[in-house]
């Protein structure tokens, strides 16, 4: 068996396969249309990668891909020293191969893998969907998930926001926001960001539904990124960073008002360790035990905090 890096025809090959995982409610070609225009952002032109796991005849038995991000240690002195993280996603072995280990062997591969190639290796994240035992076995800590859903209405009065954030506003903002104060973190680019406003993009165009009218807001100090996950009716919160509970609820309020105004349900924010206590007072708030996106961390280097010590704010998913 090895390990190899996909062809652009290979990847067009497992796009119709993994359709049946993660395609819904979009055609095959809608699909493959996705996958192509996501790979051709300049976040994944970056440092993204389709690996495949093969067989000794040729054949795929399990696949993935990886992205880079930035990470930071923080030293005794404060000072940051960044390194190269990896996200992994989109495990995949096809169903009459499954039970044999082959995930697994992937998995421990690209992580040597990437062990080798990283000029400064921290981490490889992951944000499971079965579960956390599979990942378990390959060296990943699980992290606590939960979620906060809020009804999207628009809801009268109140503290008024300083003004919406457009996409040529993410850098600015990114900027802006506090870096956590914690001893290990990874932190998403403008561009990684834009990744996502990208697929929301995408799926307005393939699913003619309308977009959000901002893609974040300020107040004050105080501000919010967010994007429309058509697939589900939401607009998840990809970056909070709010001064104080009050300012939380006056974003969190104008969030609702654009997704109500979008045609979609709900509002949903990844709780983080140091932000957790933010939402617990606003009104409407449900704390939701997450199934799904498991944030999961193997470190590349000793030394590194304990996985459920680590911020993972909606941005870094993929």
């Amino acid at each position: 068996m090895s390990l190899v890096l996909a062809t652009d025809a290979q990847k067009a090959q497992r796009d119709a396969v993994t359709h049946a995982a993660w395609g819904s409610p979009l055609s095959v070609p809608q699909y493959q249309e996705r996958e192509a225009r996501l790979r051709a952002h300049p976040w994944s032109r970056e440092g993204m990668n389709t690996w495949l796991w093969l067989a000794d005849d040729g054949r795929v038995l399990a696949s993935c891909e990886t992205f880079h991000t930035d990470s930071f240690l923080r030293g005794a002195d404060g000072q940051l020293t960044q390194g190269d993280s990896y996200a992994i996603a989109s495990v995949y072995t096809e169903e009459h191969l499954r039970g044999r280990g082959h995930a697994t062997r992937l998995m421990d591969a690209v992580a040597v893998e990437l062990e080798q190639v990283a000029p400064r290796p921290h981490s490889v994240v992951l944000f499971s969907d079965v579960g956390a035992p599979l990942y378990r076995r390959s060296g990943y800590a699980d992290v606590p998930a939960w979620d906060w859903h809020l009804d999207a209405v628009d809801a009268p009065g109140g503290r008024p926001v300083d003004g919406g954030l457009m996409e040529t506003d993410v850098a600015g903002a990114l900027a802006r926001m506090r870096r956590p104060d914690v001893p290990f973190f990874l932190w998403p680019s403008a561009s990684q960001v834009d990744w996502h406003l990208e697929r929301e993009r995408i799926y307005a165009d393939l699913l003619a539904r309308p977009r959000p009218r901002a893609c974040g807001a300020v107040v004050g100090e105080s501000t919010a990124l967010w994007t429309m996950n058509a697939r589900y009716g939401e607009l998840v919160v990809l970056m909070l960073d709010a001064r104080d509970a009050s300012a939380a609820q006056v974003l969190l309020t104008e969030a609702r008002r654009v997704a109500h105004h979008a045609g979609l349900k709900r509002v949903v924010w990844w709780e983080e360790p140091t932000t957790a206590s933010l939402l617990s007072g606003v009104p409407g708030a449900v704390r939701v035990q997450r199934d799904g996106s498991l944030p999961m961390l193997r470190p590349l280097r000793p030394g590194l905090p304990p996985a459920p010590e680590v911020p993972f704010p909606r941005a870094l998913w993929v």
